[in-house]
């Protein structure tokens, strides 16, 4: 660094005046639709979310004062009254010309404030997204002499304050006028704001109409009074279809007083993939927030789908969705524990209900029971399970089982399902979602019950050794059959087992697969690789082929005296016992298949092979 530069950094600095951020209002409101805001449709729950939050504010103040708010549509222009506190002079500069702002933060409304929807300041903003100008006329209730005023502001940024004459609004409260901007006619239709408004505001606490329909309907369809449980049940269910299109299994309330939430869970008709995410219809404080929680409620729920109001929960900026805070956390375990009572319900009262309602949505109760033990404990005799004594549950399962043998992975059930079946093994499929996790968990739930993974030692231990003369006498055949397959990493050993249909059985487990993969990597790999692969060996498991002693085929082959033909009725063996296992067949094991078929056809067709001693 040079002297000069140096003296340069070291000056005293000139003293530089603040500057205000300047807002572009044009590309403020294009952020706002294409950013911030899923649809235009917002900016009238932003007209009635002001509205109601003005009434809540004179009433706060007022408790007799009216509550009313009108709105007139025409496709051109939009008109929005209500009779809430109003607006001075110096409120309109403040509150509606402050971007950022929010009236709930003004001198004397902090008390009301937990009863307003809003919380942002953004408010008539949003209009913008269709309008391209808006006219306020507002009259303060907290301020009986001040005339009224009027704002309007054009979407350039641009606005004009003035006062008016008292007849111009000779009661309190605000009038909105919106003038749609061009190709935004149809969002100010009739149609289109009272549908909006019926799907914003049904829910409102007060007198809200569109021209002279109402549009709150309440009290809401889960906090009205029946004649009977089943007719409740049918008007929630149509309340279900008319919401989300579909005639609910059930309805589950969902009232936690504690965490100022009401409202109803819907159990869908038919199974959907736990990855799926749920999409719920939350409101607040009468307000529909948004049609698409997601985080509403635990990831194991994903049977159901629900509609609540709340008043405790806090909305994102855009207010389309909820904050994730503690808050949030205690509201999403508190309606957990509602659906899982319901559940355990079910099962103390109702069977008929819980087994139409498992018959779908298994896969949700057995996520939940990983975890929660005394539901696992309770659903046990409902839960289906693939099990080598056909379709049960766990607890009848254990009942015929001293061991409940289990399998991690559905190639490996079936596998072995055919002969432990026929040597008395019992035997669970845990291959599918939660099934190994929930078979694994049954001693905690049921105390002295024995649980044991099956690998092929198990299955080989049951299976009825050979006489020792009449395996000597086959010993040729065997060392042949050894020899055919022991490139493939597969030993040969010869049983006496049922079904004698069953010629040959091949048995694996994950150690031998892991090995096997081990042993084809090291072959493919560099002089280091290799080294290193081959430093992993363990005690190299292998698969092996069972040959049934008892199977007549069998026997024929091992009276062979042809080496070549035993090792090629050897290899299709092998093959046929990988098709019934429904395992993957690597390269090596299809090229064997097509060896072994061509030279069966060979050996078949060959004019000099003999035709009856050799075969």
């Amino acid at each position: 660094m040079d002297s000069q530069t140096s003296q340069a950094s070291q000056a005293p600095q000139s003293p530089q005046s603040p500057h205000t951020f300047q807002v572009d209002l044009r590309g403020l409101v294009d952020l706002l639709s294409h950013h911030l805001y899923s649809s235009p449709k917002v900016y009238l729950r932003e007209l009635l979310q002001n509205a109601v939050d003005a009434i809540t504010a004179r009433r706060a103040e007022q408790p007799d004062a009216p509550a009313r708010v009108r709105l007139y549509a025409d496709g051109t222009g939009l008109r929005v009254e209500d009779t809430g506190v109003g607006l001075t002079e110096s409120d309109v500069h403040s509150l509606l010309a402050t971007i950022g702002r929010s009236s709930k933060r003004a001198e004397g409304l902090q008390e009301a404030r937990s009863g307003f929807l809003g919380q942002f300041g953004i408010g008539l903003l949003a209009c913008f997204v269709v309008a391209e100008r808006i006219r306020v006329v507002s009259r303060s209730a907290r301020t009986p002499d001040a005339l009224p005023v009027e704002w309007t502001a054009a979407d350039d940024g641009s606005y004009v304050v003035r006062t008016l004459p008292p007849d111009a609004r000779p009661e309190p409260g605000t009038t909105v006028h919106l003038v749609a901007r061009p190709g935004a006619g149809d969002w100010l239709s009739a149609d289109r704001v009272r549908s909006l408004a019926r799907d914003f505001g049904s829910l409102l606490p007060y007198d809200v109409r569109v021209g002279d329909e109402p549009i709150s309907d309440l009290p809401a369809p889960w906090d009205r009074a029946y004649p009977s449980p089943a007719s409740r049940r049918v008007a929630l269910a149509r309340h279900c279809h008319d919401l989300f299109g579909f005639t609910p299994l059930d309805s589950i309330d969902l009232d936690v007083p504690l965490a100022g939430v009401r409202g109803v869970a819907y159990v869908l008709p038919s199974a959907v993939s736990p990855a799926q995410r749920a999409s719920h219809r939350v409101h607040l404080k009468g307000m529909l927030l948004t049609e698409r929680a997601e985080q509403l409620l635990p990831d194991w729920a994903f049977f159901v789908r629900c509609v609540l109001d709340t008043d405790s929960l806090r909305p994102t900026a855009s207010r389309e969705s909820l904050y994730e805070d503690e808050t949030l956390a205690a509201v999403r375990d508190a309606l957990g524990e509602r659906i899982r009572s319901w559940l355990t319900g079910l099962a103390a009262g109702d069977p008929e209900r819980l087994a139409a309602f498992l018959s779908v949505h298994y896969l949700g109760v057995k996520s939940l029971a990983r975890h929660d033990k005394e539901l696992l404990r309770t659903m046990l005799p409902w839960l289906p399970f693939e099990t080598t004594d056909g379709r049960l549950s766990l607890e009848e399962f254990a009942q015929r089982h001293p061991v409940v043998h289990f399998t991690r992975t559905v190639e490996e059930y079936r596998q072995v399902a055919p002969i432990a079946s026929a040597q008395g093994i019992g035997v669970v499929n845990g291959g599918y979602t939660y099934d190994s996790e929930l078979v694994e968990s049954l001693p905690s739930a049921r105390p002295g019950t024995v649980v044991a993974e099956l690998d092929a030692d198990t299955v080989t231990a049951h299976l009825d050794a050979v006489d020792p003369a009449e395996e000597l006498a086959l010993a040729g055949f065997l060392s042949a059959a050894r020899a055919t397959l022991d490139p493939l990493g597969c030993d040969v050993v010869l049983r006496a087992f049922h079904p004698l249909s069953v010629p040959a059985l091949h048995l694996d487990d994950r150690a031998a697969r892991h090995e096997q993969a081990r042993a084809e990597a090291e072959e493919q790999a560099d002089d280091l690789w290799a080294g290193i692969l081959g430093s992993l060996r363990g005690s190299a498991p292998r698969a092996r082929l069972v040959l049934n002693h008892l199977n007549p085929l069998i026997r024929r082959i091992g009276s062979l005296g042809d080496a070549e033909l035993i090792g090629t009725a050897t290899e299709s063996l092998y093959g046929q016992a990988l098709l019934m296992a429904q395992r993957p067949l690597r390269p090596a094991d299809s090229a064997l298949l097509n060896r072994a078929f061509i030279g069966l056809l060979e050996w078949a067709t060959h004019s000099n092979s003999p035709k009856d001693g050799s075969r």
